[in-house]
């Protein structure tokens, strides 16, 4: 069970649990028909798709197997810092694989093109994206995403493996963070 403190920081809740599970159900089918006979390696970027990644890979009908990649754009302030780096490279090769990275949210575009760069770097057989959600008005870099969630208003949210300061991540849920919770307008 969540602490109620938690859920009194949330102004209101914008995608419920059983949205969130619906849509990935929907995505399982998707990218399983997609890759018909062929075995799909996720990549999961820490720490905020890790929900996402285990309850999608759930989902999955084809044969699939996973690894993490842990970037830093954030640090503790809530809007990207544009200078990326890596804390966890990927433990295994994917040269020749086919490729999912799955992503908590894509908002500015910055980190994930930059986790593109890399991972076509590598050779892979194909590399597509799947995201939680996006954010476009927030996009400084235009960057496909070919399976997604959900589009959401630019709010800062938490929830569901979104987090502000390392908190709020087990909420079921993702919800708007209230303004003076991270010092926001």
């Amino acid at each position: 069970m969540v602490s109620n403190d938690l859920h009194r920081d949330i102004e209101a809740v914008l995608l419920t649990e059983e949205q969130i599970q619906r849509r990935i159900a929907e995505l399982g089918a998707q990218i399983s028909a997609d890759y018909a006979g062929k075995e799909l390696h996720l990549i999961g970027v820490l720490r905020g798709a890790v929900m996402f990644l285990a309850d999608l890979m759930r989902h999955l009908t084809i044969p699939c197997s996973c690894d993490f990649i842990a970037i830093a754009s954030y640090g503790m302030d809530t809007k990207s810092s544009g200078v990326v780096r890596i804390l966890k490279d990927l433990d295994d090769s994917i040269q020749g694989k086919h490729v999912l990275i799955v992503e908590d949210i894509v908002d500015t575009g910055l980190t994930l093109n930059y986790i593109l760069n890399l991972i076509r770097s590598r050779n892979p057989a194909s590399v597509r994206v799947c995201a939680l959600l996006d954010k476009p008005e927030r996009r400084i870099v235009p960057v496909e995403i070919h399976y997604l969630g959900f589009t959401i208003p630019n709010r800062f949210v938490v929830g569901y493996g979104l987090d502000y300061a390392q908190k709020y991540r087990n909420l079921p849920y993702i919800g708007i963070l209230r303004p003076e919770i991270y010092g926001g307008v």
